[in-house]
């Protein structure tokens, strides 16, 4: 009943946890996406990387995630080069149209095996504002050169089989996968290009020390129970199980839950009608809900649940509702598997690079857009160490406490419930 991927996925490659004390050019904090790419592009230009990680490779929200393969970021471009520039805004929407290609070239150089389709993504509009918002989103993307096409009423429910939608915007470069077969996949080439990984392995401090054998340069060791990393460079990816091993991090990201339903395989007659043309789904209401159909012809749906773990299917009755609303045909199909796990959120829905401490680099916040932009990102932060005077593709800002942090959980609470009546004013009622 938990999630679906742990039965699914490619076995994950052992990661004895840490013992002893150990060098390295570079020591990273978390086994999801961002840490393990960031590990794969170090290791594959020469650095001598020690990864750990508190819990397995993709327990957080790297393996537990809908398997969307989504281009771009959650701002429009224009939106985007006017924040930040024309130049670095420019490459900020080229690294995150890119994105999902690089995932699926690494997936086929390192033949990982994760059920990897690149069949596109549908972004499908809520009611008429978000419908006129994505016709500017369309022009847009055009504009740069993005193989996208806006389809009307009639071309979304020959795509998806449903009559829901008013239009959609169908982007090619996007695509869906296992995402804990994906994680695993990229643990086991970062540890064939000499990456060193260790589980269960909680890091309970990170200090400076001076090394005289470096020429009293600042390094850093990282403490766990049974273990240390002394390392010249730190990469913190710990997204939104963030703690607080690096002051005040914890309180610059919002830890939304996020909440996956998995149907029993779909007879053939039944999957022919639901999402036909092979593409992966998010809507643009206020209210996310995403969902597609997995090589067992599984659907998966997933939005916003209870904000905390979820272990029923009565916990995510609303989604089921809402997925029978969308193909009446799926009245009385099981729900085999329901999970859910922390994503991170930040104020500005941008990916947060922050640059603390000489040597330290921390990357997270991709709001709800992870398996493409970590995958970017670590490649990224690779780039920023190995050549410290490259020009990254993401702005490296300060760190920003969120007022009245401790405050989110009803915060969250009272925006999704806002979100659930602007998106029932624009035409459909998801709860």
């Amino acid at each position: 009943m938990g999630n679906l991927y742990r039965e699914t996925a490619e076995p994950a490659p052992p990661t004895p946890a840490l013992t002893g004390e150990v060098r390295a050019d570079v020591a990273i904090v978390g086994a999801g996406i961002t840490g393990l790419s960031t590990a794969l592009h170090l290791a594959e230009a020469g650095a001598h990387v020690v990864l750990v990680e508190a819990h397995d490779v993709g327990w957080g929200a790297s393996g537990r995630n809908g398997g969307q393969v989504n281009p771009g970021l959650k701002h429009d471009p224009e939106e985007v080069e006017r924040s930040f520039g024309a130049d670095l805004g420019g490459r900020m929407n080229r690294l995150a149209g890119a994105a999902p290609q690089l995932v699926f070239d690494l997936i086929s150089r390192h033949a990982i095996r994760c059920e990897a389709r690149q069949g596109g993504t549908l972004r499908a509009a809520i009611g008429a504002a978000q419908a006129a918002r994505l016709e500017s989103t369309a022009r847009q993307l055009l504009a740069r050169g993005a193989p996208v096409t806006l389809l009307d009423r009639a071309g979304v429910a020959e795509s998806t089989g449903t009559t829901s939608y008013g239009c959609a915007l169908l982007d090619r470069r996007g695509g869906d996968l296992n995402p804990l077969g994906y994680t695993r996949g990229l643990a086991r080439a970062a540890l064939a290009a000499g990456a060193l990984l260790h589980g269960e392995t909680r890091v309970m401090r990170l200090e400076p020390f001076a090394a005289r054998e470096h020429g009293g340069a600042a390094r850093w060791r990282l403490t766990s129970a049974r273990g240390s990393v002394l390392a010249a460079h730190v990469v913190i990816a710990t997204n939104g199980y963030t703690d607080e091993l690096w002051p005040a991090l914890r309180r610059t990201i919002v830890p939304l839950f996020g909440a996956i339903a998995a149907s029993a395989p779909l007879p053939q007659s039944v999957a022919r009608t639901v999402m036909p043309g092979g593409s992966v789904l998010y809507e643009t209401g206020a209210v996310t809900v995403y969902y597609r159909l997995d090589a067992q012809r599984r659907l998966l749906i997933g939005g916003r649940g209870p904000q905390r773990e979820v272990s029923g299917v009565a916990s995510l009755a609303h989604l089921l509702d809402y997925a029978r609303r969308l193909w009446p045909v799926l009245t009385g199909v099981e729900w085999t598997h329901v999970w859910g796990g922390r994503l991170a959120m930040t104020r500005d829905h941008f990916p947060h690079v922050h640059e603390p401490a000489p040597g330290v680099l921390i990357c997270l916040g991709y709001n709800g857009r992870g398996v493409a932009l970590a995958t970017a990102l670590g490649a990224e932060l690779a780039r920023r160490i190995t050549t410290p005077d490259a020009r990254i593709d993401m702005p490296v800002s300060a760190l920003r406490p969120i007022p009245l942090h401790a405050l989110w959980p009803l915060a969250v609470k009272a925006a999704i419930a806002r979100g659930r009546a602007i998106d029932w004013w624009s035409g459909r009622d998801r709860a």
